[in-house]
């Protein structure tokens, strides 16, 4: 009697698609359905098994963490990649955070912690490592131009943090706001803040 032949194993080419597919289905979950958010759940939403789902992340946790990662790193990747200079990068980078927040916004105010950005920052959270590597070029840029002392820079960080927080654009959206002009206010209100932070001597 002839042996069925073996399931072929996936290739590389299978598992980058699949991991993409988790990923985006992770995000659309984390959106749409957050009580219910499981590994079940999402990989019914990938159309994938819930063994393949394991097979790339080992919890529940580690996809969650990941997704997040993936939206900061694509952030990353353009601030790095980007050839403008001056508050010209900055302005570029913060546009590209406004594309990416109307897509990934809703699943990423999820996704907060209880720590402190600085603490996370202190502690070499890689999350926060790579929002640090995103944005290093763009607002040293912007000191550069207000001739503020690079010194600085880790509060100019947390004060980026704090006002282009996922939670906040979208709240502007929903009062009507469009992405451009609510990006344009959180950039101007911004460049205000960097002023009062030299005033203020910290």
């Amino acid at each position: 009697m002839a042996m069925a032949a073996a399931a072929p194993m996936p290739t590389r080419k299978d598992a980058v698609r699949n991991r993409k597919k988790i990923l985006v289905a992770t995000g659309e979950v984390l959106r749409d359905d957050y009580e219910n958010v499981s590994i079940p759940v999402i990989a019914e939403r990938a159309g994938v098994g819930t063994a393949t789902v394991y097979r790339y992340f080992p919890s529940l946790e580690t996809l969650v963490r990941e997704y997040l990662h993936g939206v900061i790193v694509e952030l990353r990747d353009y601030s790095q990649d980007s050839t403008k200079t001056g508050t010209a990068l900055f302005e570029d980078v913060v546009a590209h955070l406004g594309r990416l927040l109307v897509i990934n916004g809703p699943a990423m105010v999820r996704l907060r912690r209880p720590v402190g950005f600085l603490t996370r920052l202190r502690e070499g959270d890689p999350t926060i490592q790579t929002v640090r590597d995103a944005w290093e070029r763009p607002i040293r840029a912007v000191l550069r131009s207000k001739g503020i002392d690079d010194s600085h820079f880790d509060h100019a960080l947390f004060l980026y943090n704090q006002m282009f927080d996922p939670r906040e654009v979208l709240d502007l959206l929903a009062s009507g706001l469009s992405i451009d002009q609510t990006m344009s206010l959180l950039m101007s209100t911004y460049y205000g803040a960097l002023d009062g932070m030299v005033a203020a001597k910290i």
